[in-house]
């Protein structure tokens, strides 16, 4: 049944993209998954869906679709697979960025072969000793005869080690808190930029994490995004459609639980009928399909919000929050109905519940996102 919230070329999205992740995502996910391995062979047929290019005008040979455009597509990816919209995810978001606050001579190097395909992004904000905090960030950008010099260490920079540019935060040395942060654009190969650790993790095994680190790495001025000391303001301008964009595919994922567990369901004989039949897990059926509805309800009304007003930062971390634990209550839920076969990974269940987790811990913890919707609550009108 169409959603009466999405116009016809939205619909249009959800039908391509369904189809595109059967054929190209399904029968190869859990492979990935298994050998820890990032599908680069996926950005030319996501190239050519606009899906590389979701945030870049086309002036750029960007796609530039809505945010509610873009939920309904990272929603659909995910009914097949985590890990791809991770990564796609944060690929935008440094096309974004440069969009957004780049120089013409920036948009003209990176935006076309970034919405081709040909370039894939990254953004590095966290360190070790700086998740929740960013402002507390310690990587120094020392500016001298029109370059600067870039030493530190980056932590969980998600594609770190296959990104070909990599959005760096780093602040003047000597500065603390958020004034001091200034925005880079680094692109591999770098002398004195090298990839760290790859990070061992529960899920999302085919979207590498990785540490990276700036060792005198020296860069032009001209790499520098936008005005000195505008680093995290920049960086944290894409939070709403990042948390929008989590939302979204937590809500995927648990749509594609229910329906493993439905037809499981329909087809599982126990006592001489189908446990469809028993009362008990029709009511587990029914409370998942609900709060399926409830978080896509949430996840693009924020979506819209963003689009009409530019800031939705209530609505995103209202929909962030809510959708990434009820994705972990309805694959668990899943598992439940599946029983022994939903332990095992000859279902995708259990990759989806590795997968699930981190949703809750990205782009704001689940914690963080009661903080800002409180501070909402409470601000003076």
């Amino acid at each position: 049944m169409q959603n009466v919230l999405l116009n016809d070329e939205q619909t249009e999205i959800q039908r391509t993209l369904a189809r595109f992740a059967k054929e190209r995502i399904v029968p190869f996910a859990a492979q990935w998954d298994e050998e820890e391995r990032f599908p680069r062979e996926l950005m030319t047929p996501l190239a050519d869906l606009g899906l590389t290019a979701i945030t870049i005008p086309e002036e750029w040979q960007g796609a530039k679709l809505s945010r509610l455009s873009a939920a309904v597509a990272y929603e659909t990816l995910a009914t097949a697979d985590l890990s791809t919209v991770v990564w796609l995810a944060v690929h935008n978001m440094a096309a974004g960025i440069i969009t957004q606050f780049g120089s013409e001579t920036q948009k003209q190097k990176y935006l076309p072969d970034m919405a081709n395909g040909a370039t894939l992004g990254a953004f590095s904000l966290s360190e070790a000793h700086a998740g929740s905090d960013p402002a507390s960030l310690r990587t120094t950008a020392k500016l001298a005869n029109g370059s600067y010099t870039l030493s530190g260490t980056k932590a969980w920079v998600t594609s770190g080690n296959v990104a070909d540019v990599v959005i760096v935060m780093a602040r003047e040395p000597g500065t603390t808190g958020s004034k001091g942060i200034s925005s880079f654009i680094v692109e591999s190969g770098t002398p004195g930029f090298t990839v760290g650790k790859i990070e061992r993790k529960m899920g999302l095994h085919a979207s590498p994490t990785a540490e990276l680190i700036f060792d005198n790495c020296v860069i032009a001025e001209e790499q520098r995004i936008g005005p000195e000391g505008a680093g995290l303001k920049i960086a944290l301008s894409a939070l709403d459609s990042g948390r929008i964009n989590v939302a979204a595919a937590a809500a995927g994922t648990a749509k594609t639980s229910l329906e493993i567990a439905t037809a499981y369901a329909k087809e599982r004989q126990q006592f001489g009928k189908p446990i469809a039949e028993f009362q008990g897990v029709q009511f587990m059926l029914a409370d998942m399909a609900v709060q399926i509805e409830a978080a896509e309800l949430l996840t693009f009304q924020a979506a819209a919000t963003l689009d009409a007003y530019g800031s939705a930062t209530r609505e995103a971390a209202m929909a962030k929050l809510f959708s990434t634990g009820m994705a972990q209550r309805v694959v668990s839920d899943a598992i439940q109905i599946l029983g022994g076969a939903g332990y095992v990974k000859d279902w995708p269940l259990e990759r989806f519940m590795r997968d699930l987790k981190v949703t809750e811990i990205f782009e704001g913890s689940s914690q963080i996102q009661r903080i800002v919707i409180a501070r909402s609550l409470l601000k003076n009108k």
